[in-house]
């Protein structure tokens, strides 16, 4: 999750990157585009979130900003509404998600995270060990990533 260093990866290791147009001169560079297997440009974020939303197994959240809070937080939402079982990763490099893991504690303490075992995003300490940790707990899981097709189209 955040701009354009995010990308959906396809079988086959391809990625497939999505950024609304507006990001493109901001934050995003032709040669860094140009990496990517397949770009999609959209005309907002919130096309750009429903699109990674549908093209994605599982969200990962790398070290980043605001930006990205926002997008793993709509996807541990969605999660919590019932939306989708896909695994959600905090990549915990450094210890960088620390702050927002005990926030997520402190919230679920007191009650405000509902259905608190849909909202269990995996905490990954090292970049190598996020793609076992996801294959690990869609095979725990032997559910399918998807949610209710109803209720997606309406979000």
């Amino acid at each position: 999750m955040g701009a354009v260093s995010e990308g959906t990866i396809r079988a086959g290791g391809k990625v497939l990157g999505i950024i609304p147009r507006f990001l493109m001169n901001k934050e995003a560079t032709e040669t860094g585009l140009d990496r990517l297997d397949e770009v999609v440009i959209t005309d907002n974020m919130h096309q750009r979130k429903q699109r990674m939303f549908e093209e994605s197994d599982a969200f990962v959240a790398l070290p980043g900003g605001i930006g990205t809070v926002e997008e793993i937080v709509e996807m541990m939402t969605w999660a919590q509404l019932g939306h989708h079982r896909k695994p959600m990763v905090f990549a915990n490099i450094g210890g960088f998600w620390d702050p927002m893991l005990a926030l997520l504690d402190h919230m679920r303490d007191e009650g405000f995270i509902h259905t608190a075992h849909q909202v269990r995003p995996l905490v990954v300490n090292q970049v190598e060990a996020i793609v076992p940790a996801i294959l690990s707990a869609a095979s725990a899981t032997g559910t399918p990533a998807e949610g209710v097709p109803s209720i997606i189209e309406k979000m």
